[in-house]
This record gives C-alpha cells, sequence and structure tokens, in this order.
C-alpha cells in the first residue's frame, strides 16, 4: 500500500480475479532490469512539487538510486526537461502563480516530447486547481500517480468517466485523502489511461505504440495501461502516518520512467514502495523512524526482491472490454456534439 502492445499482453480469457502473475513473465524481467538501470545509471528525474513534502521526493529519488533536481521557476524546469530523463508535477500546495506557469511547463514538456508524471493531488478542489488540471488535458503527461478519489475526479474533469455514479463532488478527496476505494478507480483508471495513449499516440516523435500508465495507490495499488490492469498488494499502514509518501511515489515513478516504458516505470515504483514499507514496519517504533527506515529500504531492497512481488491480474479480458467500448462510446458521443 502506497500513500501514496495493442492486445491483453500475456493474458487470456481464462484469468480471473486474484490470479497471479506467472513468474516467467517478461514483465518481471522489465521490472527488474528498470530497478537496476536506475542503480546503475542515476538518472536525472526533476520536480516541481509542493514544498510541503519537497524533502521527501527528492531523498526517496536518492535512495531509489536516481538524481534529483527541484524547481518552482518556469523558465527553470524547462531548460532542465531538456537534460532530464522525465519528469514530475504535483499540485499539491498552490501558489496564484502557478495557474500560468504549470499548464506552460505542460505544453512545453510535451512540445520537447519528454516525458512527466501528475500526481494530482486533491483533484476537485479549489477553482484554481480545477482549472490547472482542466489545462492538462490539452497537454497531457505521460503517467498518472494518484489516489482513487484523484483519480475519479480528474476524470471526472477531462469528461472521461463513465463509471461515476450520483454527484461527482462526491468523490472528491477530503483534502489529500481518498474517500472512494482503488476498486472503485478502476473505469477512471482505465479511461485515463486509454487517452494518454491516444495522445501521446498523437503528438509524440517517439515510439507511438508506446502506452501510458495510470497508477492508483490504496490498500492494494492498481497500475494499468488501458489495456492491461495489474493489482499489487502489500506495503504498510505506516505510509498514511508520514508526510509525503504518495508525493515521493510520484517521483520515484518519474525515476523509473527516465529508464523505463510507463507500464514498468509504475509497477516498478509502486512496488519498490510496497517492499520498502515492509522493511521499514518491522524495524520501526513510529512515524519518524518508519521515515528513516524507509530511505535505507529504498536503498537497500534488491530489483530481485522488487520483481518477485506479488502482482495480480485482478480483472478478466471481458471487464477490460467494458470499459473500453464505454470509453469508445464517450468519444464517440463528444465526437457528435462538436458536429
Amino acid at each position: 500500500m502506497s500513500n501514496s502492445a495493442s492486445s491483453f499482453t500475456g493474458v487470456s480469457s481464462g484469468y480471473t480475479a486474484g490470479t497471479p502473475v506467472p513468474a516467467d513473465s517478461p514483465i518481471r524481467d522489465n521490472i527488474a532490469d528498470a530497478v537496476r538501470r536506475v542503480r546503475e545509471t542515476t538518472p536525472l528525474a526533476q520536480s516541481f512539487t509542493n514544498f510541503v513534502t519537497i524533502n521527501l521526493v527528492a531523498n526517496a529519488q536518492l535512495a531509489a538510486g536516481g538524481t534529483a533536481a527541484m524547481s518552482f521557476l518556469p523558465d527553470d524546469v524547462i531548460e532542465t526537461a531538456k537534460i532530464a530523463g522525465a519528469n514530475y508535477i504535483n499540485v499539491g500546495t498552490l501558489l496564484p502563480f502557478y495557474k500560468d506557469a504549470l499548464p506552460e511547463i505542460a505544453q512545453r514538456l510535451n512540445y520537447l516530447d519528454k516525458p512527466w508524471v501528475l500526481d494530482p493531488v486533491a483533484a476537485g478542489i479549489g477553482r484554481t486547481r480545477t482549472a490547472i488540471l482542466q489545462a492538462f488535458k490539452a497537454a497531457p503527461p505521460t503517467m498518472i500517480r494518484a489516489n482513487a478519489s484523484e483519480v475519479i475526479a480528474l476524470a471526472n474533469m477531462w469528461g472521461l468517466n463513465t463509471e461515476t455514479v450520483g454527484d461527482a463532488s462526491e468523490h472528491r478527496p477530503a483534502g489529500v485523502e481518498s474517500v472512494d476505494d482503488v476498486e472503485s478507480a478502476t473505469g477512471a483508471a482505465v479511461a485515463l489511461a486509454q487517452y494518454l495513449t491516444e495522445q501521446h499516440a498523437k503528438h509524440s516523435s517517439h515510439d507511438a505504440s508506446t502506452r501510458c500508465a495510470v497508477a492508483v495507490s490504496g490498500i492494494a495499488d492498481l497500475v494499468t495501461d488501458g489495456e492491461t490492469v495489474y493489482r499489487l498488494p502489500g506495503g504498510s499502514a505506516m505510509m498514511t502516518k508520514i508526510t509525503g509518501a504518495g508525493c515521493s511515489l510520484g517521483g520515484v515513478a518519474a525515476t523509473y520512467l527516465a529508464v523505463s516504458d510507463p507500464l514498468t516505470a509504475a509497477l516498478s515504483a509502486s512496488l519498490l514502495y510496497n517492499r520498502a514499507g515492509e522493511v521499514a514496519d518491522t524495524t520501526s517504533y513510529g512515524p519518524g523512524s518508519f521515515q528513516v527506515a524507509f530511505l535505507d529500504a529504498l536503498w537497500n531492497v534488491t530489483a530481485e526482491q522488487v520483481a518477485e512481488s506479488e502482482i495480480q491480474f485482478p480483472l478478466m479480458r471481458e471487464l477490460i472490454t467494458v470499459f473500453s467500448n464505454k470509453t469508445s462510446t464517450r468519444n464517440n458521443k463528444s465526437r457528435n456534439n462538436n458536429e
């Protein structure tokens, strides 16, 4: 728990809820390779993150094996993006000038074809935050890392979520905490991942077949590229007792995005956090010692331990088809309304 190809690759319609990913699955090799490559190459992933958690974000990136750079100046961020492997935007604490600065940064990152991770902290709260997040639809990220309520709220903002029941305001986070469980965000996560991938294919000069990803943090994390949905059980409840667990996970996801595809990066970061949280939980006595032990564990957990983690296919192919069909229906309705 973190407080944080065009086919259903490797999955047949026989897979049902809770089916484990096989030990010899290529995805496990990809995860181990990503963990090793970060530690061998120390890639730079810069962050425009909130100032409450900026220290933990940077330290977590370093402990995972990467390099950190933090800035709040648009020109600094844009120039650094040219040499960074990936980038991270977190909207947790906002200042008035961010309303113009963050959309500008997102547009420039996409123009430069630079991958970036978005953490839409407290999505749905306040006009300024909403305006920023709505602007990102036109210049979307490569990956989204959020809790369930944030994922549902963002999908609603972007007109993508056909799964919401009742008033959309019911799904707004309670501050930065989720009021929804991970399972309820599955449809929104799939729709967002599909939208990110569609936009990437239209505008990226790199491999148009690359699928973007969404990581939803909770008791059992969810990661999807819009075609495959994985659930990642494990972690520690103490993650909810330190400030910035989810924020720093977004930064580490950007670190992995600097060396791997979005799905592998999202899985690797989430699994590393789960394993490190479990190790820290056994050696700490409270939130203060847990944070220290957690950073040490990020440093010491091996690539093999991360890759051998429990990974499940929670959904049958038919359910993904349902989400895909609803997304297609939503897109068709949107096109018809614009004609």
